[in-house]
């Protein structure tokens, strides 16, 4: 019988929406390892978004100073890579970390001592949840990965950095708002276009009398803006601008949000691992990669013969995009609006004594 590993290195993906599916897969090793030494290994930014959730004990980041040193100076028992580079089965393999425990692909198989196989049909990956290939990982070192609820944490610093948001945005007085993300890093084949973004803020104010607040990473800032700028007057839309969000103010932003809409982006997942009802657009990526079955989520697709490509910009037409329009999106988010307050209604029922 092998040992529980005292040490264990955890390489974590690169992905904002990746890291968040990763979560219940993360959260079984630290249940399955509890008196192990967990770090992480992963990109600075990832730090902010596994903050807060007591999934591990020390980090170390890619790009650091003398990092394969690092590695072996700390002697792990096992490494675990959720990650799929070539990169990270040889760092781990030249740090002579005794167990190398991933996917067998990218070349890197003889790197590893346990190798799995990833879902292939005619040498082609088959698509399907990542919730569940990260999950495999965990059940293989004996993880229990029954829970694949996705769950974020948030720390003292990050839930005062979202207040400082909220009170600088006019937001800290309890007025309802609703998060509109309009980018994606992917590229621009998954964005819906600007002037349906700005339709969704004229529409969540004019419906159900929410603030849209428009976020999205530095890059996105000149995004943000024109889409404040083509909404009307009277949305009164929030452009997160000067200050920016970050990926740890972003949470408590969205948690207290009474709605998400987006793209296929990173964020999407803060909604989920949140419960907030969420309405995600799709173009050119394929739903099943990312699929969570989380019920307060609408993700609209519009059906193409083009489609899903997988390409991040799209050589023609953007019919995928185009196809969908802003009363499909409002229609999503009055559904999504009504079950939140159905359910709402019956637990104040039974909470009513007899």
């Amino acid at each position: 019988m092998i040992e529980p590993p005292r040490r264990l290195l955890i390489a974590i993906p690169n992905w904002v929406g990746d890291v968040v599916l990763a979560g219940p897969a993360l959260a079984a090793l630290r249940r399955c390892f509890p008196a192990a030494q967990i770090t992480f290994l992963m990109r600075r930014y990832v730090a902010e978004i596994v903050a807060g959730c007591g999934w591990h004990d020390a980090e170390l980041f890619w790009k650091q100073r003398r990092l394969r040193r690092a590695i072996r100076a700390a002697r792990f028992d096992a490494a675990i890579l959720l990650t799929n580079s070539f990169r990270s089965a040889l760092a781990v393999w030249m740090a002579r970390v005794p167990r190398r425990i991933g996917y067998a692909r990218e070349g890197r198989a003889l790197l590893l001592t346990e190798r799995l196989k990833p879902l292939r049909q005619d040498g082609q990956f088959v698509p399907s949840p990542m919730l569940d290939y990260y999950a495999a990982l965990a059940a293989h070192v004996g993880g229990d990965v029954s829970d694949r609820r996705l769950r974020l944490g948030i720390t003292p610093p990050q839930q005062q950095a979202t207040a400082e948001l909220q009170r600088h945005y006019g937001l800290a007085d309890g007025r309802p708002y609703a998060v509109v993300n309009p980018g994606a890093a992917f590229g621009a084949a998954k964005c819906w276009l600007p002037e349906r973004f700005a339709g969704v803020c004229d529409g969540v104010r004019e419906k159900w009398g929410l603030t849209p607040v428009l976020v999205g990473a530095p890059g996105e800032v000149p995004l943000l803006r024109r889409i404040a700028a083509l909404a009307s007057p009277g949305a009164g839309a929030v452009c997160c601008d000067d200050p920016p969000t970050t990926l740890g103010s972003l949470k408590g932003l969205i948690r207290d949000a009474a709605l998400l809409v987006c793209n296929d982006t990173g964020p999407r997942h803060y909604g989920n691992a949140f419960g907030v009802p969420t309405v995600t657009v799709f173009g050119s990526t394929i739903q099943e990669w990312t699929d969570t079955g989380y019920a307060g989520e609408i993700k609209l697709q519009a059906r193409v013969e083009c489609g899903p490509c997988m390409l991040r910009t799209c050589p023609i037409d953007h019919r995928c995009m185009t196809l969908i329009s802003v009363a499909q999106v409002i229609d999503a988010a009055e559904q999504l609006l009504s079950l939140r307050d159905a359910a709402a209604a019956r637990r104040g029922q039974l909470a009513v004594p007899s």
